[in-house]
Protein backbone atom coordinates (compact mmCIF):
# COMPACT_ATOMS: atom_id res chain seq x y z
CA UNK A 1 0.00 0.00 0.00
CA UNK A 2 3.09 2.55 1.06
CA UNK A 3 4.14 2.06 -3.00
CA UNK A 4 0.31 3.33 -4.11
CA UNK A 5 0.37 5.95 -1.27
CA UNK A 6 3.28 7.95 -2.64
CA UNK A 7 1.73 8.13 -6.22
CA UNK A 8 -1.29 9.86 -4.98
CA UNK A 9 0.09 12.08 -2.41
CA UNK A 10 3.68 12.82 -4.00
CA UNK A 11 3.65 15.79 -6.49
CA UNK A 12 6.20 15.09 -8.78
CA UNK A 13 4.45 11.71 -9.49
CA UNK A 14 1.36 13.42 -10.32
CA UNK A 15 2.92 16.06 -12.65
CA UNK A 16 4.51 13.16 -14.59
CA UNK A 17 1.65 11.14 -15.28
CA UNK A 18 -0.66 14.75 -15.73
CA UNK A 19 2.44 15.30 -18.80
CA UNK A 20 2.75 11.70 -19.76
CA UNK A 21 -1.00 12.37 -20.28
CA UNK A 22 -0.67 15.50 -22.14
CA UNK A 23 2.04 14.26 -24.32
CA UNK A 24 -0.11 11.18 -24.78
CA UNK A 25 -3.07 13.38 -26.11
CA UNK A 26 -1.17 15.47 -28.38
CA UNK A 27 0.45 12.27 -30.49
CA UNK A 28 -2.96 11.05 -30.88
CA UNK A 29 -4.56 14.34 -32.07
CA UNK A 30 -1.54 13.80 -34.80
CA UNK A 31 -1.98 11.02 -35.77
CA UNK A 32 -6.28 11.65 -36.18
CA UNK A 33 -5.05 15.18 -37.98
CA UNK A 34 -2.60 13.29 -40.14
CA UNK A 35 -4.84 10.03 -41.33
CA UNK A 36 -8.17 12.12 -41.81
CA UNK A 37 -5.67 14.53 -44.42
CA UNK A 38 -4.47 11.57 -46.03
CA UNK A 39 -7.60 10.00 -46.08
CA UNK A 40 -9.32 13.26 -47.59
CA UNK A 41 -6.47 13.77 -50.54
CA UNK A 42 -7.45 10.17 -51.96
Amino acid sequence: MNFFDMIINDPVVLYSFGGLAILLGIGAFYIYYFLKNINENN
